[in-house]
This record gives structure tokens, sequence and C-alpha cells, in this order.
């Protein structure tokens, strides 16, 4: 069989991995804190049909003669770079400006995000839009008022007239934030390449800030994924027609014993 073909098929299913990656890029433009992903190719190895010869007194060397076999998929990136920050005039609505992730969960079971759209439950819990609550904040009295997040995550809140506290904010800093897994809900883990969990509060450390009343919107860049999809639709095709051109040698082949 020809080797073309089946670079083809490498090249039509490495694709299709774009394509599906495009596509949920597209799908995720307005979900606050998505971080998009991006698809790397790499050729696949070459078989050799002559090695390199050295030179001699005589004459020249010679380079060697390979036929790659087709791509493979290299990597799927998480491009983890900032996302524009949108004003809700919410409070409890808020955003990092700059490297760091909320810290949510209980106990040993924590995950991260950058999505900051937190609420209070029924007991006074800041939790986010799945319940689990944010690491450092303390319950806020169902009678509390005019409630306050510094940039530094310190939360306050009046009670009764009184200025109260209700912990501050924890942040976590990853060494490879590219190397978090993503698990669903706008959450991430950590995982054997991105390192534990730097954990300290906005502003120290290398932690961003926190910004009150803002939100981050998803890195999704609509004009580049439209695009990123014309060229991945290109090269489907391109590699198609490869298999279309390889079968009709094939049959042009079978034909040669009539």
């Amino acid at each position: 069989m020809l080797r073309s073909m089946y670079s083809g098929i490498s090249g039509m299913k490495n694709f299709q991995n774009k394509l599906d990656v495009i596509g949920n890029n597209i799908a995720n433009v307005n979900t606050y804190g998505f971080k998009k992903g991006r698809v790397i190719f790499k050729d696949m190895m070459s078989q050799t049909i002559a090695g390199a010869g050295a030179p001699t007194a005589t004459r020249g060397g010679t380079n060697a003669r390979q036929v790659g076999l087709g791509s493979q998929v290299a990597a799927i990136d998480t491009i983890d770079t900032q996302g524009s920050l949108q004003n809700t005039g919410r409070t409890l609505d808020l955003a990092i400006s700059g490297d760091g992730y909320f810290v949510v969960g209980s106990g040993s079971d924590l995950s991260y995000t950058r999505a900051g759209n937190f609420y209070l439950d029924s007991s006074g819990m800041l939790v986010n839009s799945d319940g689990l609550p944010v690491a450092g904040v303390t319950t806020i009295p169902t009678t509390a008022s005019d409630i306050s997040i510094s940039p530094d995550g310190k939360v306050s809140y009046l009670n009764n007239g009184a200025q109260a506290s209700a912990g501050q904010i924890q942040l976590a800093k990853f060494a490879n934030p590219g190397g978090l897994a993503k698990t669903g809900s706008n959450l991430f883990k950590p995982t054997s390449n991105s390192g534990t969990a730097a954990t300290g509060f906005a502003g120290a450390g290398g932690i961003g800030n926190i910004q009150s009343g803002l939100l981050e919107m998803s890195n999704v860049d609509l004009s580049e994924e439209f695009t990123e999809m014309i060229t991945a639709q290109r090269g489907f095709q391109a590699n198609s027609k490869i298999i279309t051109t390889s079968d009709e040698i094939l049959q042009e082949l079978v034909n040669l014993k009539r």
C-alpha cells in the first residue's frame, strides 16, 4: 500500500483533534475564567531508504534519503493568558488582575479557578456556583450589610453598626499553570507537571490583586479561532485529497492486469 495514504490518514486525525479544540474554545467564548486550548503538531517517524554517506578523497558525501510517515499531535496546550475584565458592579464578583487562582473546596479536596462569580449561601458561607466554599473566608452573619472586599482579599462587613472581618481570601500560584488539568465547572487540578500550589494572599509573592465588582472573561479570541478553523478545514481537505489521489493510483495498478 502507498505510504502517502497512511500519512493522509494521520493528518486527517490530527486536524480533527484541532477542530475539536477550536470548537471547545468557541463554545466557551463567554465562560468566565476559561483558558483556551491550542494544538501543536509534530512529524512522525521517517523511513530511511538510504543512509548518509561520508565524503571521501575522490567524492563528496551524500545525505540520507528518508520518507516521512505522517504527523502526530505533539501537545494540546492550555494558554493561561489574562482575559479581559468585565465590570459587573456586584461586590461578590471578583477578578484576579495578574497571576494566581482562587482556592475552592474543603479539606484536602481543593480545586483552583479563575472564575470569581461567588455567592453567599443560606449559612453565610462564600461559595462558588457549585457550592464549593472559598478558602480563607469565614462565615458572614445573615444580618451583615455593606460587605466589601479589598484588593488584598480582606473581607469586611457591617454588623449592627460595627465593622467586622470575615477573613482574607486565599489564592494559589503554580510554577507551571499551563500544566493544570481542566476538570470542568471552571475548575483546575494540579498535575505532576504543574507543580504544587504555593498559597498566599493577593499582592504578595508574585500573586496578582483582587478586583471586586469585576469578572475575568474567557481569553478566547473569536477572530483567531475562526482563522484557525479555516486553516484546519483546508488541512483536513488537503489530507483527504491525498487519500483520494492514492486510491486512484492504486486503482490504476489494479487495472494493469487487465
